[in-house]
């Protein structure tokens, strides 16, 4: 008879084993064999291949190491967290394909998309099923107009076009100023038009406004040309910095070196394969967040993340970090148990969210509104010596 009971013990065991095996099984998991029966799961949806893989890879990396320390410390609300990364190849199905997959996987809570593109696409989905969702980086108004279960930590495109005129106007940088952007993306044209209004009770003229397409987006030769003629000093390039990296050589092989000034998406642009980084020299701009800060939160995120990826982060990890420490914040406030299940789980997170307040790397005192959009404010950025350098 012992022996009986001892080959049933050890047999629900292994089953157990297996069953917590397939619930860590992901593309960029957390660990989470130590986790209890019932932990709270959190997907995360970006490309970590392709041209946007440096943004997921940072926002992968940038929670995975927020999750780790919250588990450290005893998880949110005594349960354990467990990540589940899924890459969408910077394409809107595969990150819908990715949303199902991770649904598939018991995902309760989200964090993503990181473009914006393909956050509007799952956040559709995720409507639909009433799962709490928040974006570190998809700043288009489209992920959160209509879906009150989005927030995002990123500034809203509306927002980054009114700072970077209002920044570039403030402080002199230019009176004659070109536009180049992408008219088939939605946080390209976002952040172009209302730079465009505001630009308009600033002291600076935009001389040339060209656009681009996703189709047609490697030679910007006459869009250049264009902005050069009109005397523009100051480009700005409200657009991801793989498109920007060749404008900046284009530009140099044109012999035009006018200032480049632009948003979030050019983060990144010192890690593009093959690029001259001596080009970007003197680029600027607007991001939430500076590696280089001395206040205590950002040296111990740095090094914290240096000695996990070997690698420096950039703003798109903060945002996820702090996207995380969201997470936890609104659900220690609403009392959120994986038990209340996704849609129950969502709705104490819809409420919470607009009652806590966080200090976090990309702001301090963050807070959000019913509407899904963050209260911060910015940092300006120039790259010196090959380095995002904060602008004093």
């Amino acid at each position: 008879m012992m022996k009986k009971l001892i080959s049933l013990t050890l047999a629900a065991a292994m089953t157990m084993s297996l069953l917590a095996g397939c619930g860590s099984n992901s593309s960029a998991g957390t660990d989470s064999a130590d986790a209890s029966a019932e932990t709270f799961k959190i997907g995360g949806i970006g490309p970590i291949t392709g041209a946007g893989a440096v943004y997921g890879i940072a926002v992968k990396n940038g929670a995975e190491l927020a999750i780790k320390e919250i588990n450290e410390a005893g998880g949110i609300n005594g349960y354990q967290i467990e990540y589940n990364f899924q890459d969408d190849e910077l394409d809107n199905e595969k990150s819908v394909n990715a949303y199902n997959t991770l649904k598939d996987w018991g995902m309760n809570m989200l964090v993503g998309s990181v473009t914006s593109g393909c956050c509007v696409a799952v956040a559709a989905e995720s409507k639909n099923d009433n799962m709490f969702q928040i974006t570190p980086s998809g700043s288009s108004v489209d992920c959160i107009e209509g879906n009150d279960n989005v927030f995002q930590v990123c500034f809203t495109d509306p927002n980054q076009g009114v700072g970077a005129a209002d920044y570039i106007g403030g402080n002199n940088l230019a009176s004659k100023v070109a536009v180049i952007y992408d008219s088939s993306d939605v946080y390209s044209s976002g952040i172009y038009a209302k730079f465009k209004e505001e630009a308009a009770t600033q002291n600076f003229e935009i001389v040339s406004e060209e656009a681009f397409t996703a189709d047609n987006k490697t030679d910007f030769s006459v869009q250049l040309a264009k902005a050069q003629e009109a005397g523009a000093e100051l480009v700005f390039l409200p657009i991801y910095y793989t498109e920007a990296s060749l404008i900046l050589k284009q530009a140099d092989s044109m012999g035009y070196a006018p200032k480049f000034f632009g948003c979030d998406g050019l983060d990144g642009i010192l890690g593009v394969e093959n690029f001259d980084t001596s080009l970007a020299e003197g680029v600027m701009l607007l991001t939430p967040f500076a590696a280089d800060a001395q206040d205590d939160l950002t040296k111990k995120f740095v090094s914290a993340y240096e000695t996990a990826y070997n690698d420096t982060p950039n703003q798109f990890a903060a945002d996820a970090y702090d996207a995380v420490y969201a997470i936890k914040a609104a659900a220690e406030k609403g009392d959120v148990a994986p038990s209340d299940g996704v849609s129950g789980i969502c709705d104490k997170m819809k409420a919470a969210m607009q009652e806590i307040t966080v200090d976090g790397l990309t702001g301090e005192g963050m807070n959000w509104a019913a509407d899904g959009t963050v209260n911060k404010a910015p940092k300006a950025m120039e790259i010196k010596n090959g380095a995002y350098a904060l602008v004093q």
